[in-house]
């Protein structure tokens, strides 16, 4: 691994729990490998792009990265439905990343409904460049899922695929299916490609309790959270 800087931010609110602090550690890297990455992530790391970022808040640690063991999943009644709902409707597929009008509309879309209906902070429109930073341009090879109604792209993820491990990035899609549970189905979809290779992982970033837009991490079950010393523990199951 090539680093090029690192610094740690001023404490300020915290985006998942605003009565508290945080601070990011943050690190820029010129070049990374899957397992580097792996190893990273496994001591609390996540990334976009050659960022990469984890929590040194100095009096929380509500963050905990959590994965789920792919081969034990078991769906809940809700997952089931998302399964109903888009098997057979919604086509899947999984290639190199790539930015294009598309796929910028669809994350516009994505995070002005997020801002309106669930107090996400309202950004600025992505222009390419941005997009590309975040999603495209990578350290190491990374799968795009790409789901479409029949022709029309409803929904996007992004995937590390790592040395026994597979880890959801992100996931965005078009607010207007939201009762298709998109955001489950990418989850899902991710689990079933991990089973598929014989992958034991899928890891989900961080779970926060009392932050609505993490917690539904931890209904993909069985799952393991990380403790602050590092120890995988057993979480839901």
């Amino acid at each position: 691994m090539k680093s090029i800087s690192r610094f740690v931010t001023l404490p300020s609110t915290c985006g998942y729990l605003p009565e508290q602090q945080w601070q990011l550690e943050y690190e820029m890297v010129a070049s990374m490998t899957p397992q580097e990455y792996l190893e990273r992530m496994r001591s609390g790391w996540r990334r976009f792009g050659y960022t990469m970022f984890r929590p040194r808040c100095p009096a929380c640690t509500a963050c905990r990265t959590l994965r789920v063991l792919a081969d034990r999943f078991r769906p809940n009644r809700s997952q089931r439905r998302a399964r109903r709902l888009n098997e057979n409707a919604v086509r899947l597929e999984v290639g190199p990343p790539s930015v294009n009008r598309n796929k910028l509309d669809l994350y516009d879309r994505y995070h002005a409904f997020q801002a309106e209906n669930k107090e996400w902070p309202l950004h600025a429109p992505k222009d390419v460049e941005d997009f590309a930073l975040s999603y495209v341009e990578n350290p190491f090879p990374v799968l795009e899922f790409c789901y479409y109604l029949g022709d029309r792209l409803v929904s996007v993820g992004y995937v590390d695929e790592l040395p026994g491990a597979l880890s959801a990035i992100y996931c965005f899609y078009d607010p207007d299916e939201r009762h298709r549970s998109l955001g489950t189905w990418n989850v899902m979809s991710v689990i079933d490609a991990a089973v598929l290779s014989g992958i034991p992982h899928v890891y989900m970033g961080y779970f926060v309790a009392g932050c609505p837009s993490l917690e539904y991490k931890a209904n993909f079950v069985p799952n393991q959270i990380r403790d602050p010393s590092g120890r995988w523990l057993d979480f839901r199951g």
